[in-house]
């Protein structure tokens, strides 16, 4: 069977690839037995070793369990799903690893960091399915910020139009809403809904995050279509601070967010139809 070579520097994944390879073979193993140790399909390992699949944080730990590699897959997958992501976004998600406080104004969709696994594909296929578990996984490890013993405070403004952009279809929706509701639990996390009601506003401009650190310049981040903006500048800290303020104020209360997006959840995305066409209660 012809055998892919792997170039350990062409990237983490080719690297994770190429050692997951070279300490399985040390250790004697084929695809199939690892497969049937870390419960999954040698198929599955071969693909993995090829860069066909990215890797995940579970499979990295059954197979540093497996292999005794003391942890050595457990933080390579790090720097492999990072290297999912956008590389002009990607230095903005290292900033938004060490931050201890995390604002965002979001006018179309849920935030990254609030977005569940479903409504991620939803947003990341809309016109490009190319590595689509790949991107989706790179999003999904970002939110291990939120599972830390001391995780950033994180306040988001939400426009209330993102609760009616039905991505994904109502089922995805409803599990959204959901899970918005079920962050709110959090004591350090915060959503506010911007309403319709309130009219022109400080966000008009667009989405955007301010970031701010212990030690580290605060940044205001911003994106277009093709890249993201990061800056350190006082007037534009200033600037995006001030508008943030205005967004705070002319939203909702967390405790009146809360009441629409339960209103919105149940009114729009609260049934789904039966096979034969019956409505569930």
């Amino acid at each position: 069977m012809h055998i892919r070579e792997l170039d350990p520097s062409a990237s983490p994944l080719d690297y994770y690839g190429y050692e997951l390879r070279r300490t399985r073979e040390a250790a004697g193993l084929t695809q199939k037995a690892l497969g049937s140790i870390v419960f999954c399909t040698g198929s599955l390992i071969g693909q993995i070793e090829t860069t066909q699949k990215v890797p995940t944080r579970e499979f990295s730990e059954r197979v540093d369990a497996a292999l005794g590699t003391d942890g050595v897959f457990s933080r390579l997958v790090g720097l492999v799903l990072r290297s999912q992501l956008p590389s002009w976004f990607q230095p903005y998600a290292e900033m938004e690893a060490r931050a201890a406080y995390i604002s965002s104004f979001q006018a179309q969709l849920v935030d990254g960091l609030l977005q569940t696994e479903a409504y991620a594909r939803a947003v990341l296929g809309a016109r490009d399915e190319g590595n689509l578990d790949g991107r989706i996984a790179a999003r999904l490890d970002r939110q291990r910020i939120m599972d830390r013993t001391e995780p950033p405070a994180i306040w988001a403004v939400l426009s209330e139009a993102v609760l009616h952009q039905e991505v994904g279809g109502r089922e995805v929706m409803r599990g959204q809403l959901a899970h918005l509701l079920a962050l709110q639990k959090r004591r350090w996390l915060e959503i506010q809904i911007l309403p319709f009601e309130a009219g022109a506003h400080a966000g008009l401009m667009g989405s955007y995050y301010l970031l701010r650190f212990q030690s580290d310049p605060d940044i205001v981040y911003t994106e277009d279509f093709v890249q993201g903006h990061m800056t350190a500048n006082p007037q534009a800290l200033r600037e995006g601070s001030v508008r943030y303020d205005h967004l705070q104020a002319a939203a909702l209360s967390v405790d009146d967010s809360a009441a629409l997006i339960i209103r919105v959840m149940e009114e729009r995305y609260g049934s789904e139809p039966e096979a034969d066409g019956r409505e569930l209660a």
